[in-house]
């Protein structure tokens, strides 16, 4: 994935762009995407969108191109710098939109989404640092050496933030008890 999105979230009711960072009580720590950095807490009540669960409608109603996809077409065509901001004329953002996904579906992919997406690839590329795409070489070799942490940050990502962390250390201190009464 050349931007990690994991950690990367939409809060409803709060502009801009947040890195959670870890969850609490009543809700989550999160720390802005902005040159200040600022953390706050996101309350539960809050509607948290992770970037990395976003897709974009195509014209096949079965598909949809994931935002990571999307932000690595964006690199590819026009690395940081681009073309158009979120304030670009209507006819300027369709274009560039067609020119990343020539298939986007028209009727179900609003101009307020493709400002969105415009806002959100410029925060990204400029807080995040983006990787190349592994290589086939590279993949092989990752995947050898180090087939367990993978499947570790796999389940971590299945369950909720708040609930996952919870789970984990009961599980874990399920497994300490039964090693030590055996």
């Amino acid at each position: 994935m050349p931007y990690d999105l994991k950690e990367i979230a939409a809060i409803s009711g709060m502009p801009g762009l947040y890195r959670l960072v870890k969850p609490t009580r009543a809700g989550v720590i999160i720390e802005s995407l902005d040159a200040r950095a600022a953390r706050s807490v996101a309350s539960a009540r809050n509607k948290v969108s992770l970037l990395q669960e976003i897709s974009i409608y195509t014209q096949d109603y079965d598909q949809t191109v994931p935002l990571t996809e999307v932000f690595d077409r964006i690199h590819q065509k026009y690395g940081t710098e681009l073309t158009v901001n979120n304030k670009s004329d209507d006819r300027d953002l369709t274009a560039f939109m067609g020119e990343i996904i020539p298939d986007y579906d028209r009727d179900r992919v609003y101009m307020s989404d493709i400002k969105k997406l415009v806002q959100w690839y410029q925060a990204v590329s400029s807080t995040l640092e983006y990787q190349a795409p592994a290589t086939e070489e590279t993949t092989e070799a990752t995947s050898t050496t180090a087939e367990e942490p993978e499947a570790v940050s796999v389940a971590a990502d299945a369950a909720p933030a708040e609930e996952g962390t919870a789970k984990k250390s009961k599980g874990k201190k399920k497994t300490d008890e039964t090693t030590a009464s055996e």
